[in-house]
Order: C-alpha cells, then structure tokens, then sequence
C-alpha cells in the first residue's frame, strides 16, 4: 500500500535523536518531511548531555532530570578520585522521554510521524526511493506501506538496516554492546551514591575493554555497562556494579541493551539518494562512550546536506555531511580512540589512568573540551605539561 500520492521531499527512517534532529530542520524549512519510527523501545544510554546541547539545539531545561556537578572514577584498586565541574555542569536526560519530545517537536514543525519497522528500500519507475516497512506488529508483506519520497536519511542505530542495503562497502561494523538497568533512585545511601554525581568503574571486572557508570536521572538512576568482548556477561557484571554502589535493593524498573557503533563509518552516503546519521553513520564518542550531543549534530549536517542536494539535484552534497562533521570532530575522535586503545587494555594501565585524571590540569581541560566539544587550546603551556605527565604515567614513572 502506497500513502497516496503524497510524495514526500524527504523520508527520515529512525526517530532517536539524531533522525528527529533531521526531521525537526528539514520540516522547519519548508519541506515535506516523513519521521518513520518503531514504536516501543528504549535505547540504554548514561543520557549525559552538555550545555552545548541545550543551546545548539533549543532543548529546554526542563528536559533535564539532573544536573551533575561532579564525576568520580574508580580504579581496579578502588581507588576513587573526585573531579569537580568548575562553574559548570553535565545535564541528565532520559530517552525514555527525551526521544519521544524530540519527536513530537518534529511533528509540530511539520513533519509527518508513521509508525512502524523498515523492511527496505525499493525504487519506482522514475528511480525514486520508495521505503517499505511493515505498519503492525504481526503485518507481513501483503501489509506492506511504501512511502515514496526523493531522498532517505537512514537514522535507524548501530545496525542499520538502511545502511546494509544502500551504502556501498559498508562491510561489518565493529560495535561495543551496552546494557542497563533502570533502578530507582535510593532514598537513604551510606555516601557511595550521590544524585549529583557520575560514578565511572574502570575495572577490569566490571568491563574488560570499556567501563562501567552509575548516572543519576533525578527519580531513577541508569546502572550500566558496555563491552565488546564476546562471551562477557554485562548482566552479571551490572549486578557486581550495584553491589559495589550499594543499590542491589533498589528497585529495577526496566532493563534495556543494544550495540553501539565503535567508530564512524568511512561513508555515509550512496552517492544518489540516501544519507545515514547518527548511531547508523557510527558517530559515537570513542572511551567515552558519549552520543547524543554527537547524533544531533550529525542528524542536523545530514539534513542540511539533504536540503542543499534538494536545492542542486547535486548527489555530491550529500557527502558533504562526513566531511564536514571529522574537521569539527575528528581529532577528538582520533584522540579518544588512542586513549581507548591505550588506557582500557589492562588494569595496571587503568590505575595509571585514574591516578593520572588526579591532576587539576587534567581535570580542568577535560571538562572544557566536553563542554565546548572541541579541544581546549588556549594554554598551550599546560597542555605540554599534561603531555608530561601522561608519558610518565603510560611508562610507570609517575607514583600511583
């Protein structure tokens, strides 16, 4: 079944924030705009979004269930260190509301919203894209909608299905699996747990290759893990992360896990009529994890590509979205993945990490690249001392 005749400018497959992101710009300019979204799920996500955020993409404050003021890491030892946010702060949403606000934005712009999951993309006789996706539950292909529409952004996570059929030597996408669990917020706490403050576990046990958190969200708290080592139980591994809190008590209120993209893929277009964002063009902080600031920002580069292509009926603007989105974040990019590389590979080296984010320098640039997503360089004094410091750490110089 095809929606009439409508003939959308633009169908937007995946409503998490980086499709909603996209949907939202392009309905704003004027365009005819379809959000095609599955109903039902969460995607496990810590939900730390910076103030940068809010300001780039009009988010209002009361989105956020919490402001953290602080971070503490744990090293393999136990070790804890404190890293306050100096006149400053990390918000806290929840995807459970947060990506449905998103959407619902989108609508009121004027996008039109179509439940449903993607089965595929085929082309009309004019060669235009038609996506097909099953409408219910139990629909099979006699229950088939199409949408037809001149370009597709494929917005549909880690494992993208538009990506699959459309992008060329895309090849198997190197993930790491997350899990969390939803618990309720602990109403009395012997001092482990703070409504004000993300824990970070860098423990071998708790994940080998990654790490854990504890992130506060007002009312409840996510309770989480990510590896992508085969065969490690998160679910077990999230237990020993709430005995160690205290929170085996607390009340589960939902479990929620799915992989996330390890690095970005290497194109995000076809080069005709389809364009991917967020989670399915693998814009996912390397070490930390960090994506939804991320997505949006790709979400709004593809829909800005999108409309220049739209403009043009010139393919090759749509590739300038990747383009554009590594000269902002390509360097931290790189830079996080050696720290990964680095830093995760074992626990002697994780209690250098945490020993290393002691220092007031490191702290202090730490949280001014977060807030502003760029590298600070303002001092470039400090940052050759951190250098230092770093060096003398990986080689075991440095006291612990």
């Amino acid at each position: 079944m095809t929606i009439g005749d409508t003939l959308f400018d633009v169908v937007v497959v995946g409503g998490g924030p980086a499709g909603a992101t996209a949907a939202n710009d392009l309905a704003r300019s004027g365009l005819k705009v379809a959000l095609l979204d599955r109903a039902g799920r969460v995607k496990p996500c810590g939900g730390a979004v910076p103030p940068r955020l809010l300001k780039d993409f009009d988010i209002p404050d009361d989105l956020l269930v919490a402001r953290v003021r602080s971070a503490r890491i744990i090293a393999p030892s136990h070790r804890m260190i404190d890293m306050p946010i100096e006149g400053g702060f990390v918000g806290m949403v929840d995807r459970a509301s947060f990506d449905p606000w998103l959407r619902r934005r989108a609508a009121a712009s004027g996008a039109v919203l179509f439940r449903g999951a993607f089965l595929r993309i085929d082309r009309d006789d004019d060669g235009l894209p038609q996506v097909v996706y099953r409408a219910s539950p139990a629909g099979g292909e006699e229950g088939a909608v199409r949408l037809r529409t001149k370009v597709v952004i494929g917005a549909d996570g880690a494992m993208s299905q538009v990506a699959r059929q459309e992008i060329p030597g895309r090849g198997h996408t190197k993930t790491v699996f997350a899990y969390h669990e939803i618990i309720r917020t602990p109403q009395l706490c012997d001092g482990l747990f703070d409504g004000t403050r993300c824990d970070i576990y860098y423990q071998g046990v708790i994940s080998p290759d990654f790490y854990g958190w504890i992130f506060p969200h007002g009312d409840i708290v996510s309770v989480g893990v990510g590896s992508a080592r085969k065969g490690f139980s998160l679910r077990k591994s999230v237990q020993t992360l709430r005995a160690a809190a205290g929170l085996t008590s607390c009340e589960t209120l939902r479990r929620e896990g799915a992989p996330i993209p390890a690095r970005p893929l290497k194109t995000w277009d076809n080069g005709k009529d389809v364009i991917l964002a967020g989670d399915a063009a693998g814009v996912v902080a390397p070490a930390s994890g960090e994506g939804i600031y991320y997505a949006m920002s790709g979400g709004r580069l593809a829909a800005e590509a999108v409309h220049a292509f739209l403009v043009t009926g010139d393919p090759y603007c749509l590739a300038q979205a990747r383009r554009r989105f590594m000269k902002a974040h390509g360097l931290v990019f790189g830079i996080l993945g050696i720290l990964q590389y680095v830093w995760y590979s074992s626990d002697a080296r994780r209690e250098r990490f945490v020993a290393m984010c002691a220092n007031p320098d490191v702290q202090r640039l730490t949280w001014e690249s977060y807030m502003n997503k760029e590298l600070a360089r303002s001092r470039p004094g400090v940052h050759l001392r951190i250098l230092f410091h770093d060096i003398a750490h990986l080689l075991g110089m440095a006291k612990t």
